[in-house]
């Protein structure tokens, strides 16, 4: 058993993970950051390549709407560290930000890395040491660290943990779950897919022929709600942004009922009796191609989706199919793909300091935790939160004793 010098360790090498190192060590405590793949922050990387969408600019309130249910638990931390923290934190680093017209926040950069190189060598000047291919492997009978490294499983008692283990989405880039297995006691949810695309049962000519073609300027509907944006005709079926936007009630609808139908308006721009007046007209021995095109400004993608819905047996009037195409969603995509996850650690077994209730001096931080949102900024911004939360939790509890 290896328990000099003393230090606190922190298990996964991820935002939260990472953060909560900073904290920590910011207050003079050695840290110790074990991430069992071969480099830290793989996934936050892959992040960096869709631009890096940091946070968002919205009013505060709003923002924390976005958490639904895990508001309450979550809000705490996202108000110590809010997005003008995270920007000043990030411009810290020597990364200048942006805000796009959306309202989402970005490095100038573009991408992850340079602010990750930034970042390590300030957890380095720190003294933080990162250790690459060491996977935590669960506890000894009597609380001791089990972590394999590539000389063989060592164990450890630190002063205090924090785990940042991630989700279970893009299982090759790090988190794909296994710890729940090596956490026994407290709740953890089912790991769900979230911010995902979904299957639709394409005709093999559609699919052929439109497969990777994206969707603009459309909005799409579900359960009351209409989100305007993109999204992208898969093979398997639709994902992008818009999408995203309202994959958790349409997950929770085929979970319930077997598939789920989302409504999609290829012309947001117009309204319905405005279209039905240049749509729902004679032809004129115009093919249904052609009128679609010069009377709709239709481009072929949404012409093809018309033409599947018409061919699948769809009566209604041209317009209302413009206006809300009907598509079934069969399944969502799985954990393997999605971008995000849903379930993990119960967010009641954490005390307000992101302490296990039943488990002092262990804290959880990030993914891992039974909380989801929409992409746009959120999830970054959380991780960080509360990476900072069980950080400065560490240190409290710490100082207390």
């Amino acid at each position: 058993m290896q328990t000099e010098p003393p230090f606190v360790a922190v298990l996964g090498a991820g935002p939260a993970g990472l953060m909560a190192a900073e904290t920590i060590a910011a207050a003079g405590h050695p840290v110790r950051v074990f991430e069992r793949m071969p480099s830290p922050a793989r996934k936050f990387l892959m992040a960096g390549r869709g631009g890096l969408n940091l946070t968002h600019s919205e009013p505060l309130e709003a923002f924390l709407a976005r958490y639904a249910e895990a508001a309450p638990h979550l809000a705490p931390a996202i108000r110590a560290f809010p997005p003008a923290a995270l920007i000043a934190w990030t411009e810290g680093l020597g990364q200048e930000v942006f805000t796009g017209s959306s309202g989402r926040v970005f490095p100038r950069a573009l991408k992850a890395s340079p602010l990750l190189r930034a970042w390590l060598a300030r957890l380095q000047s720190q003294g933080v040491q990162v250790l690459t291919r060491h996977e935590w492997l669960g506890f000894t009978g009597d609380g001791a660290l089990r972590i394999g490294a590539p000389a063989g499983e060592q164990q450890f008692r630190p002063l205090a943990t924090v785990l940042a283990l991630g989700g279970a989405s893009w299982p090759r880039l790090g988190a794909d779950g296994r710890w729940v297995a090596r956490l026994p006691g407290p709740r953890i949810a089912p790991f769900r897919p979230a911010n995902m695309g979904f299957r639709i049962n394409w005709s093999p000519v559609f699919r052929d022929r439109y497969e990777g073609t994206p969707l603009k300027r459309i909005a799409l509907s579900f359960a009351g709600r209409t989100v305007r944006g993109e999204a992208m005709v898969t093979a398997q079926g639709i994902e992008g942004g818009a999408v995203y936007a309202l994959s958790a009630p349409l997950r929770d609808a085929i979970a319930a009922q077997g598939s789920a139908t989302l409504l999609l308006d290829l012309r947001p721009d117009l309204d319905a009796a405005a279209l039905a007046a240049r749509l729902d007209a004679p032809r004129r021995g115009q093919s249904l191609s052609t009128f679609l095109r010069k009377v709709a400004g239709l481009p072929p993608v949404a012409i093809g989706l018309v033409q599947e819905a018409l061919h699948a047996g769809a009566t209604a009037p041209l317009s209302a199919l413009v206006k809300a195409l009907p598509l079934r969603l069969e399944a969502p995509q799985g954990l393997d793909r999605a971008i995000s996850s849903a379930g993990g650690l119960g967010l009641e077994e954490l005390d307000a300091q992101f302490m296990l209730r039943a488990h002092p001096g262990i804290f959880a931080a990030g993914e891992m935790l039974d909380w989801e949102a929409p992409t746009g900024g959120y999830l970054l911004q959380a991780c960080f939160a509360t990476g900072r939360a069980a950080g400065q939790g560490v240190t409290r509890w710490l100082a207390g004793r």
